[in-house]
């Protein structure tokens, strides 16, 4: 006869529910999860040049303020950091690295330097940068209201995820837009400070405090990235999922190929 007495039902009851997490899968969760944690820190100083590209985007706007401060001379201190912006491209190569951020920063400055010697205005020298940085600051906005935030359009590559985090994980989906809100704003405030200074300034002032404001924002904006993604479910890789699901397709063909025929 079966036990159907309070002592049978709590056997039953244990018996159908899964035991407590292991030792072994709580360290496994969060093994994945710092693993998740670091590939997003990684992918993030990939994405945005890590140190060089600070180094990259800064250098050559302080050679530029620092000679123009100097000599009044517009055309040495271009041709100055154009100079600086190349060795840096040539130390990238050097190393070995990637040198699309290089390339970027030297096609940066060689319009920066055209623009100026153009108009005869040194404050042109930070024209296109500062174009660059409002439109840059826009894009980040009208991608989050459009929800297709920018941050996880880069990174999600990076990280194996592709769009997955659009369908098949919320939580950071909205870590991406506030990643995406928080660069657009922060670009906002920088081209808020820098506009008005290349309008009613001059050539000094707009230069000290472009330098001053090239790398603090950018660090802050990857801090907050970083802190909304740690906040978040890890990524779910679907490279590793499309590769699992071909190797199961390859071994029923393999299986199907192998049986005798009836």
């Amino acid at each position: 006869m079966t036990d159907t007495g309070p002592t049978g039902k709590h056997a039953a009851a244990a018996g159908a529910r899964p035991g407590p997490k292991t030792q072994e899968d709580r360290e496994e969760r969060e093994g994945r999860e710092e693993g998740g944690r670091d590939a997003a820190r990684t992918a993030l100083l990939e994405a945005f040049g890590g140190f060089w590209g600070m180094v990259e985007t800064t250098v050559p706007g302080l050679v530029f303020v620092v000679s123009y401060t100097v000599d009044r001379d517009l055309k040495v201190s271009a041709v100055a950091a154009l100079a600086v912006s190349l060795v840096l491209a040539l130390v990238r190569l050097a190393r070995r690295q990637t040198l699309k951020h290089a390339f970027g920063g030297v096609f940066g400055v060689a319009f920066g330097a055209f623009f100026a010697m153009m108009s005869g205005n040194a404050k042109d020298f930070y024209l296109p940068g500062m174009l660059y940085t409002l439109g840059l600051a826009a894009a980040y906005v009208v991608s989050a209201i459009a929800r297709y935030p920018l941050i996880g359009l880069m990174l999600g590559p990076v990280l194996r995820e592709n769009l997955s985090w659009r369908t098949r994980n919320p939580g950071r989906f909205r870590a991406y837009t506030k990643a995406t809100w928080a660069w657009g704003i922060i670009l906002l405030v920088k081209s808020a400070i820098l506009f008005p200074l290349y309008l009613w300034g001059d050539v000094t002032e707009l230069g000290w405090v472009k330098v001053a404001l090239g790398v603090p924002p950018f660090l802050l904006a990857v801090y907050l990235t970083w802190i909304f993604l740690a906040k978040a479910p890890p990524p779910i890789d679907v490279i590793a999922e499309m590769e699992a699901e071909e190797r199961a397709e390859e071994e029923r063909a393999a299986a199907a190929a192998a049986e005798p025929p009836r």
